[in-house]
């Protein structure tokens, strides 16, 4: 399975390090989360040009869950619906649901990283079974969140053929001499 990331994301302990250009994307990405109208536009047009090269007709487009419902409503309601009307693919939003509430891992200074636990999602099985399925996510920073979503739509009988995020986390290893 193919893993695109479409930006770099600059955390907020290496913005020193960071270009104009760079804090604008983070910017962006980090309005798209808030789920800021515009910024959701410009996801999708970012998203559409990176799959443009692939007819995606037969492919359902469905997005990795936030914390919770309301979350992923605010977030990839209207992304999923402009995606899908700019590169033709089916919608899968509204047949994947989050049904309770997981802990938030993405704050500043927390070393834990996700489980990528998808026991408080629920898809409907029936619509996903052997239809090509390409998963969006916002920013891929060990990218346990994105598996465990994966594995949940296989087992299901979806056959994932792509993850796409909008943003990796930049990350420094220190050089030594």
């Amino acid at each position: 399975m193919l893993r695109y990331a479409l930006h770099d994301y600059w955390p907020k302990r290496l913005l020193r390090r960071a270009s104009f250009e760079q804090l604008e994307t983070r910017r962006r990405i980090l309005a798209f989360k808030d789920g800021r109208r515009n910024a959701s536009a410009w996801a999708a047009r970012e998203v559409a040009q990176a799959l443009a090269a692939i007819n995606l007709h037969e492919t359902v487009i469905a997005c990795c869950p936030a914390s919770c419902q309301r979350t992923t409503c605010r977030r990839y309601r209207r992304f999923s619906a402009e995606l899908c009307r700019l590169c033709g693919a089916a919608d899968g939003f509204s047949h994947i649901e989050v049904t309770g509430k997981r802990e938030k891992v993405h704050i500043c200074r927390q070393t834990r990283t996700a489980e990528g636990r998808a026991e408080n999602v629920s898809i409907d099985a029936s619509f996903f079974q052997g239809r090509k399925v390409i998963v969006i996510d916002d920013i891929c920073t060990t990218g346990k969140t994105a598996d465990a979503f994966i594995e949940l739509l296989e087992k299901a009988g979806a056959e994932v053929k792509m993850a796409v995020f909008l943003a990796k986390t930049k990350r420094f290893k220190p050089y030594y001499n």
